[in-house]
């Protein structure tokens, strides 16, 4: 049986401020059970699964982030996909959205290899970090206003984690930027008036009130298949709102390629 705290909706801001690693935030996400209507989406999936994944056994929990502890770069999402994410338990891994991304990541020198698949496949990822504000995949990828700030405190704790070395985000899809803003204010970056909006190709610099040096706020379209089948997003598009993450994260430039 699971320990009921983990059922109690304060279970995450309770146990992500505790936290004083990256490695300690990744194993404790896992183990939050704090909105019902995932925890009963997740684990149902896993039990139906679809055909082509009957041999799988699912992972069915919240999926923690991705990448090295000393990222200057976050890519965030939204959230973990029901046959992706949560069958792999492991961001953007197994689904559509992530052969996308990770192929575009390969592209401009961010990812080891092109592809993931499952958790053990050997992919790296260099100076850059995926997140998202949900880390359980919901019903028709549409997680709840309560869903997503019960969620918030472990992507957070997280970015406090990284504000040492994190110098850039790109945020993949209105979701995450509207989820992503109140964290950022809370965590001492000041945010201009009115709020930046959503977009494209979006850029704003974020002062620190520590007197740190600034965040880049980066927007781009989320790589679902909708986005990508439409032409609303090419592999182009996403591989230059990477490159302009990475260059004004401090990253080594990146490897031209054809943008074809």
């Amino acid at each position: 049986m699971p320990d009921e705290r983990t059922e109690d909706p304060g279970y995450p801001a309770r146990q992500a401020s505790r936290m004083a690693s990256l490695e300690q935030l990744d194993a404790t996400v896992p183990t939050c059970r704090a909105c019902p209507r995932l925890v009963e989406w997740r684990e149902h999936t896993a039990r139906v699964k679809r055909r082509a994944f009957q041999d799988w056994d699912y992972w069915a929990r919240p999926v923690p982030g991705l990448g090295p502890p000393d990222a200057a770069l976050a890519v965030v999402g939204l959230a973990p996909a029901a046959h992706g994410g949560n069958r792999t338990g492991r961001i953007f891994t197994g689904d559509p959205s992530g052969e996308v991304l990770y192929a575009a990541l390969y592209d401009v020198g961010l990812a080891s290899q092109p592809t993931a698949t499952h958790r053990d496949d050997g992919l790296e990822l260099y100076g850059v970090r995926i997140t998202s504000p949900v880390h359980c995949a919901p019903p028709q990828n549409r997680p709840t206003p309560a869903e997503r700030d019960t969620c918030r405190p472990w992507l957070a704790r997280e970015l406090e984690l990284l504000r040492p070395t994190l110098r850039a985000v790109v945020v993949l899809g209105a979701f995450g930027w509207q989820a992503l803003l109140p964290v950022l204010a809370s965590a001492g970056w000041r945010l201009p008036r009115p709020r930046p909006a959503f977009g494209h190709g979006a850029q704003v610099l974020l002062a620190d009130e520590r007197g740190g040096r600034g965040l880049h706020l980066l927007g781009c379209y989320h790589p679902s298949q909708r986005n990508v089948f439409t032409g609303r997003l090419t592999p182009a598009m996403l591989r230059t709102a990477l490159r302009d993450g990475a260059a004004l994260a401090g990253l080594p430039r990146p490897p031209s390629t054809d943008d074809r």
